[in-house]
């Protein structure tokens, strides 16, 4: 057993029987769920607005170095400078090399998962520079050292009062503070931090190849102002998150919106195309765009899970996954947690510690319902198993097992055969583990179907 599948059984059976988590989990996306269905009213017919997002992403995905070249040209066209990261080590490297010569103390961070997949904030501290996550929710968890818990709200799994009780014991303010005194509080705290910090950093939503510009969407203003006070600007953002055109932006920043705040519109979308032009009073004077490979390259390798690329990380599938909604985010001990995640971790990490993540389904299909930019999710987490399977993957135990299951399942006399107190012993011996210590094992009746149908019958 990997060290991963033991740290996640683990988790998971702490989060199942935590009611606590149950409650607050179950009406924070209730909640969701309310907004999604007003949001949706905004599309005349979402199916085609959905048919033409997957088109789109399948065609930016399939011809992605041509998309990604053309977004470097012009980008460096105004000015602005990209570097290509094949891996974690490779983007930490550049991205420390460009703030230790703006001798950088201070980094203010918009949200982005990119930077929370390389362990950004930890590789920081250890150089001595002081990263602050300016998100309401990422700089909740970052208070709680904690992973964020979802792809799109970080603090999901927290009440409000779990929320007072963190600023309490970290900041020492009353312990009855509302929602909206410790926004204030944020707010108050983070505004002497935009002004002081040498670097700003940041994560895309999209990259737009023909405007030479990545597309950053929030709701807070933190994302603005991080990108606004200080001189030097970093955006980390993975490879697959290119788009072919800057048109396309009206297709995708409502399908975003509604599927992954239920709004019609989040309140801020910019496009941050270089650094401060000549004759602009405002923007940063150097920007540098780091494109993340970090394993995509091993799943565009793959024929058909490459469609997993075309995510556009709204969050919906996890909102629908019942496994999430049992087990919560911090159980899959990955950055990007629920269904999607259950299908790109495998590729972006260490495939044999991860492959336990694809089983992690009912496989009941409700994430491909919600997708808004139609990936077949629970028809990839099988792809994902059956490749496992083929590239030797499974224990020698399984593999036995099931060599003998297909051999007794492909004929009558030999599923016939030793009867039900044989078949029970085996279940038992070989199944009882798997089944779970809290499940009985199913009981073989002592007389098959079709042995009561022949006997009915008259038939020998």
């Amino acid at each position: 057993m990997s060290k991963a599948l033991e740290t996640f059984l683990e988790a998971s059976e702490a989060k199942i029987f935590d009611q606590s988590h149950h409650k607050t989990i179950g009406f924070n996306i209730a909640q969701y769920d309310k907004k999604v269905i007003e949001g949706k009213a905004q599309f005349s017919n979402l199916e085609l607005a959905r048919t033409r997002a997957a088109a789109r992403k399948q065609k930016a995905v399939d011809n992605l170095e041509k998309y990604l070249i053309e977004f470097e040209a012009n980008f460096i066209k105004r000015g602005g400078k990209v570097i290509w990261a094949q891996d974690a080590e490779e983007a930490l490297k550049e991205s420390l090399q460009i703030m230790k010569k703006a001798n950088a103390k201070t980094v203010v961070k918009a949200k982005s998962m990119t930077t929370e997949e390389i362990d950004f904030n930890e590789e920081l501290k250890k150089e001595g520079i002081e990263s602050i996550e300016t998100d309401l929710g990422e700089y909740i968890v970052q208070l709680r050292n904690e992973a964020p818990y979802h792809i799109v709200t970080p603090a999901m799994h927290l009440s409000k009062e779990d929320v007072a009780k963190t600023f309490h014991e970290k900041k020492q303010t009353p312990l009855d503070w509302t929602p909206e005194q410790i926004t204030t509080y944020v707010r108050l705290q983070l505004r002497e931090k935009y002004s002081k910090a040498e670097v700003g950093v940041s994560g895309a939503n999209f990259i737009v190849a023909d405007a030479g510009a990545i597309a950053v969407t929030e709701n807070e203003g933190n994302g603005t102002l991080s990108m606004s006070f200080p001189k030097v600007q970093i955006v980390i953002v993975g490879i697959e998150k290119v788009i072919p055109s800057i048109y396309d932006l009206e297709l995708f920043w409502p399908l975003l919106a509604t599927h992954g705040t239920g709004q019609e519109m989040t309140v801020y979308n910019t496009l941050y195309s270089g650094p401060k032009q000549q004759g602009e009073s405002d923007g940063p004077d150097e920007m540098v765009v780091i494109l993340l490979d970090n394993g995509r390259t091993n799943l565009l390798a793959e024929t058909e899970q490459r469609r997993a690329l075309s995510c556009i990380r709204c969050g919906a599938c996890l909102n629908a996954c019942p496994v999430y909604q049992t087990i919560g985010g911090h159980s899959y001990g990955t950055t990007y947690s629920g269904p999607i995640g259950s299908i790109i971790t495998p590729y972006l990490k260490d495939t044999n510690e991860y492959k336990h993540l694809s089983y992690a389904s009912t496989l009941c299909g409700k994430c491909t319902d919600v997708c808004p930019v139609k990936i077949d999710i629970h028809k990839l987490l099988l792809l994902n198993r059956a490749d496992f399977i083929t590239k030797g993957l499974t224990t020698k135990t399984e593999n036995w097992v099931w060599f003998f299951w297909k051999g007794a399942m492909l004929k009558r006399s030999k599923m016939d055969k030793g009867g039900a107190k044989l078949k029970n012993f085996m279940l038992k011996q070989f199944f009882k583990k798997q089944w779970g210590e809290r499940r009985d094992l199913p009981q073989v009746a002592q007389k098959s179907f079709n042995q009561i149908w022949r006997e009915r019958k008259g038939i020998k």
